[in-house]
């Protein structure tokens, strides 16, 4: 039996379907199973990472662990209490999502939310041991789901990143590629960086977005301090402003203009282009 967290995101969501779809036994981590959406083979039970009886719970007789948080400066804590759960409950392999670049630099960014799960993940496990994939994906296409509203209303996208590029890469693809290390040993011990085949700027994006629509859509650059300010407006918590301020400053100077061929070697097929996601979520941008 696998148990995945962060099972009603988009990542999760996807690796849940994928392996119950594959005949797996899934068992999905949510705090409120009532209100999540119905997975066909897919076991919900509830879970929260500040409630250990939950994960001991959850992690009963578990063989692996889809190990996901969201972003934040809680993914430490949580993913410490889960490995514990993990270890005490006998897993025998952990595939844990992290960020692109984590432990390379110094200074505010998601990785450094990530790193301390790494380092657990490497040095515990169970007394027989464990096997262990970290992944890192870069910038999901996904988030250009952020765009909707000026799209629909006709406004310029917002951009804090100026023309600095990254390998935006499909979440489907980094399902797929979880999928794959949950299900054999081939990629043990591995840090996998996973990107798309092109880097893309913001610009760039909405350029192909807008060929996928059928207009052109135009950018409008954001100052790093409004984009700031707007952040901790909407009540966000101001170590995950600063991060974002952060990553939108390194992209932004070229510091994420990164690429791998990692998700073809796993999955043996060029990964997907932002083309192909817009395509298929094109509905989603509909007024």
């Amino acid at each position: 039996m696998i148990l995945v967290t962060g099972a009603t995101g988009t990542v999760g969501s996807e690796v849940a379907r994928l392996l119950a779809a594959g005949g797996e036994r899934v068992r999905a981590l949510t705090r409120n199973p009532a209100k999540a959406p119905a997975m066909a083979g897919v076991e919900m039970v509830r879970g929260d990472f500040d409630d250990p009886e939950s994960l001991a719970y959850a992690a009963a007789k578990a063989e692996a662990l889809f190990l996901l948080d969201a972003p934040g400066p809680e993914v430490p804590r949580h993913d410490q209490a889960m490995l514990a759960a993990a270890r005490t409950a006998g897993v025998r392999k952990v595939v844990k999502i992290s960020a692109i670049g984590t432990g390379e630099r110094d200074g505010a960014e998601v990785g450094d939310w990530h790193l301390p799960g790494e380092q657990a993940l490497r040095s515990t496990g169970t007394p027989d041991g464990w096997v262990w994939t970290v992944l890192r994906p870069s910038s999901f296409a996904s988030n250009a789901l952020g765009w909707i509203e000026p799209i629909r209303s006709g406004a310029p996208i917002p951009n804090t990143t100026g023309n600095g590029t990254q390998g935006v890469i499909d979440p489907r693809d980094v399902a797929e590629v979880a999928v794959r290390a949950l299900t054999s040993d081939d990629h043990a011990g591995e840090v996998l960086t996973l990107t798309g085949p092109e880097l893309l700027s913001v610009p760039d994006q909405a350029a192909r977005l807008g060929e996928v629509l059928g207009r052109p859509l135009e950018t409008v650059d954001v100052p790093l301090e409004t984009y700031r300010e707007g952040l901790l407006a909407a009540g966000l918590h101001p170590a995950f402003a600063e991060v974002a301020v952060s990553g939108s400053r390194l992209a932004a100077a070229g510091g994420n203009a990164r690429l791998t061929g990692d998700v073809e070697r796993v999955l043996g097929r060029p990964a997907r282009s932002f083309t192909v996601w817009a395509r298929d979520h094109r509905s989603a941008f509909a007024s």
